[in-house]
């Protein structure tokens, strides 16, 4: 049995794989120490592979976490080429490993090319071809990250939760539609990039915390992949 670890700046995303998932959870960063009780009722794993881009100090509690077990994490780090990607990064190292991970399992997952869509405190939208190849991707802040900038940064703009609709009649409305349709924006660009360089479809895939939030206003439709992460880290350590 193998435990994939996403450890990201705000969740760390667990999952146990034996020919599938047969448990899965999620605790805060901030929580990491806690993650041996999360875990330890369900069965053992043998071995433990995990991606983390929320700093030394969560890397260190989550290795003390699974002490008791003896587990040493295999911390991955983002290649020129592995499980059929070749990344065109100009430096492949300094992609983010959990963005490595999520274009495995999308190649994985197959055929044909696909855009990778990570919804967490930051979105990342990732080009990826039918034959393996990462073409390069975005950063955006995330939808509560943009909130929060309009929030800080205006003099009357007030951080409250808003909800989606076409014509925002509110400002909590507005400010949240508005990061919404900015997110969706880049993604819609970024698939007519991808169509215009590849040709042929492409599927977009969607994962992290946020996507329920942005998924259902991509077009074409999105499909949900919400353990994209974890399944590359799967399709990884088996390699």
């Amino acid at each position: 049995m193998i435990l994939a670890l996403d450890a990201g700046n705000s969740r760390i995303k667990w999952g146990l794989w034996a020919d599938g998932f047969v448990a899965q959870g999620s605790i805060a960063s901030v929580d990491a120490a806690q993650l041996f009780d999360a875990l330890h009722v369900h069965a053992r794993p043998s071995r433990a592979i995990g991606s983390n881009v929320a700093g030394a100090a969560v890397r260190a509690r989550i290795e003390q976490a699974l002490r008791p077990w003896h587990l040493d994490p295999e911390w991955i780090s983002s290649r020129e080429r592995q499980c059929g990607v070749h990344s065109r990064y100009a430096v492949p190292g300094q992609l983010g490993s959990d963005r490595w991970a999520a274009l495995v399992g999308a190649h994985v997952r197959g055929p044909g090319n696909a855009l990778v869509v990570n919804c967490g405190t930051a979105v990342t939208v990732d080009a990826l071809t039918a034959s393996g190849d990462f073409l390069g991707g975005l950063i955006l802040p995330g939808v509560d990250m943009m909130a929060r900038a309009l929030s800080q940064g205006t003099a009357e703009l007030t951080l409250e939760r808003g909800t989606f609709c076409a014509f925002p009649d509110n400002t909590a409305d507005a400010i949240h539609s508005g990061a919404v349709q900015a997110i969706c924006g880049a993604v819609d660009r970024m698939r007519a990039a991808l169509l215009a360089r590849a040709g042929g479809e492409v599927t977009v895939l969607v994962s992290g915390g946020a996507a329920p939030v942005l998924a259902p206003h991509l077009a074409p439709a999105a499909v949900f992949a919400p353990n994209l992460v974890l399944e590359g880290l799967v399709e990884i350590a088996r390699e």
